[in-house]
């Protein structure tokens, strides 16, 4: 089978061995819960519990917010505190429900079904009411993404098990550990869709998961395994579509536009455990790893625990820490607390004795003009005139050279000799134009 990719893009250090080959352990917390009322793109949830109420696992603790929204569900069970402010992963403070973990684990009783029986308006809901949203990172709501103006065309239903993050190997554990889950949750999508083919697009530095997934699918009618070239950003929504379909989208088009759905392996298992299962989101494989963490591990943690706990869980910080950061080392966020909650979005927490941006920042130049920005950017935009005019506040022109076509997946900055923040720059100006436009 051949290796599908796409123009340009990077080859940084991958650090997986660090922890892809640590089975996923399954962590009880100790602490209280924080479930952060905003964990999704869209509009926040709404509580629909108050200080004093007892709750059980997997019950509905907040409600949708609107359409684009998704309602909130306990992982433990145990006593309403109160609705507190708390720190997310980008540094905002945000409204939580708090609660206390009586460390029982009770939970409602759930509702189980079988896919023949379920209508595809049946289906949406349960995806709904399941709190299901895109746990790749993003946090889209996917009953929304799975509801297009027209499902005739979709195509593609892309599974993105790509994770080319450097670092992370949670979803690398869930294909190795559970892959029925995610043919199972696939199976699922593709029932929305009539005429769609689904994709489990993997990349090729996972060969035993790539055999494992397609010994596991080869009798299926509509299911493939696509093998994808290492490289980074293959997983980017852009770029997964473009390698495995030769379809492109630009900054105003939706996957859906080409025919394509895309989501994430974590997803796709949460789709299967919300529609087949009838359990909510409650969990997720996170992984906890870095040269500067004592243990590296995967681990299944339930939402809203808290990061300090599972830093304990995986043996405790090395003596020198520089960089703590949610998500990967290309596109996370980087952390000044580690009392953080879990979320539904929460896929690694990365500790590292280098900070290579601090660095990077001591020895900056000016541009050379070398033009490697260039040759990597999976946008095929110009990064570095991008960047300028970024620095220099002139939006117009910044528009003009298809400044909003940017990824921000951050090979630029990577790549570049002079290690000028090349991504940091054209991000802030893309927030300035949106806003922009909002107010128009």
């Amino acid at each position: 089978m051949g290796k599908l990719t796409f123009k340009g893009g990077i080859h940084p250090y991958e650090g997986k061995e660090l922890a892809k080959n640590h089975p996923i352990e399954k962590y009880l917390p100790k602490g209280d819960m924080a479930y952060l009322m905003s964990q999704h793109i869209g509009a926040p949830s709404v509580p629909c519990v108050k200080k004093g109420d007892q709750v059980l696992a997997g019950q509905k603790i907040a409600d949708a917010g609107g359409f684009v929204s998704v309602p909130l569900h306990a992982s433990v069970s145990g006593t309403v505190k109160g609705i507190e402010k708390r720190l997310n992963a980008t540094g905002a403070m945000i409204d939580a429900i708090i609660v206390e973990n009586d460390q029982q684990y009770q939970e409602v009783e759930f509702t189980p079904a079988k896919l023949e029986d379920l209508t595809k308006e049946e289906i949406l809901n349960r995806i709904k009411e399941g709190g299901v949203v895109g746990m790749g990172g993003a946090g889209f709501p996917t009953h929304v993404k799975l509801a297009p103006k027209d499902p005739s065309k979709i195509e593609y239903v892309l599974v993105n098990g790509a994770e080319c993050e450097p670092y992370i190997t949670s979803d690398y554990r869930r294909m190795m550990e559970e892959p029925e889950k995610v043919v199972e949750g696939l199976k699922v999508i593709l029932k929305l869709f009539d005429s769609a083919k689904g994709y489990i697009c993997i990349e090729d530095n996972k060969p035993d998961c790539i055999e494992k997934m397609q010994k596991l699918v080869k009798d299926i009618p509509r299911i493939e395994v696509k093998e994808l070239m290492t490289k980074y950003p293959q997983g980017g929504e852009r770029t997964l579509i473009y390698a495995t379909t030769g379809r492109e989208i630009n900054s105003k088009m939706l996957p859906a536009d080409v025919g394509c759905v895309v989501d994430n392996v974590e997803t796709v298992v949460a789709v299967y455990k919300a529609v087949i299962q009838g359990r909510p989101v409650m969990d997720r494989v996170v992984t906890v790893t870095g040269d500067g963490i004592k243990e590296p591990k995967n681990f299944s943690v339930y939402t809203g625990t808290d990061m300090s706990e599972l830093i304990d869980a995986a043996g405790g910080l090395k003596a020198k820490i520089e960089k703590i950061i949610s998500g990967g080392p290309m596109m996370g966020f980087p952390l000044y607390d580690l009392h953080i909650p879990c979320t539904k979005t929460s896929s690694a927490f990365l500790f590292l004795e280098h900070d290579a941006v601090a660095e990077a920042q001591k020895i900056q130049t000016a541009c050379i003009n070398c033009g490697r920005c260039v040759g990597v950017c999976p946008g095929h935009v110009l990064p570095a005139r991008l960047a300028t005019l970024a620095e220099r506040g002139d939006m117009a022109g910044f528009e003009a050279l298809d400044g909003m076509e940017c990824c921000e997946c951050g090979c630029c900055s990577y790549i570049c000799p002079a290690k000028r923040p090349l991504t940091q720059s054209i991000k802030s100006m893309r927030k300035m134009v949106l806003a922009s436009r909002k107010k128009k």
